[in-house]
């Protein structure tokens, strides 16, 4: 398990199958502010609540200069029925082997209900435009968290 990222890192490099098996970047937004949010699992009552909120924002977010990709576990097949049931518009990728989640803190030890496990930590990392991490919060809400960034962000 990987630290947590803080302001100021460089933000680890990626390249990820999307929901349609084509292969996504963080080198393909240089230039543009990033905001890179990791999920548990595609069609799972929070984090469908999480991605509609980012989707719903979309706009706002993208006229503020902020691209939004969400990453999970989840295998592309998956991915692509999650946007199709949703209508989500924002970039969804696939890391079924967790190396970018663990990269960027967001998988590791977890406790629900006194159980221990390892699994995804919900997590959202603003990148910046040269690519280093301008916000990087951990252990976040599903409801609300979307609403927060904005108000955190200044939009």
């Amino acid at each position: 398990m990987n630290a947590r990222l803080t302001p100021g890192d460089e933000a680890p490099a990626f390249t990820l199958p999307d929901a349609d098996g084509n292969e996504v970047s963080l080198a393909d937004h240089k230039g543009r502010k990033v905001i890179v949010y990791f999920y548990p699992a595609a069609l799972t009552p929070g984090c469908t609540k999480q991605a509609c909120d980012f989707t719903d924002n979309l706009d706002l977010l993208a006229g503020a200069g902020y691209d939004v990709i969400g990453i999970s576990p989840d295998k592309p097949e998956k991915l692509a029925k999650f946007r199709e049931q949703e209508s989500l518009k924002v970039t969804l990728l696939a890391d079924p082997d967790k190396k970018v989640l663990d990269a960027y803190g967001a998988y590791g030890e977890k406790k629900n209900y006194g159980r221990t496990y390892m699994g995804v930590i919900r997590s959202t990392i603003v990148v910046d435009e040269q690519g280093r991490v301008e916000h990087a919060l951990y252990n976040v809400r599903a409801t609300g968290h979307v609403a927060k960034i904005i108000k955190d962000l200044g939009i």
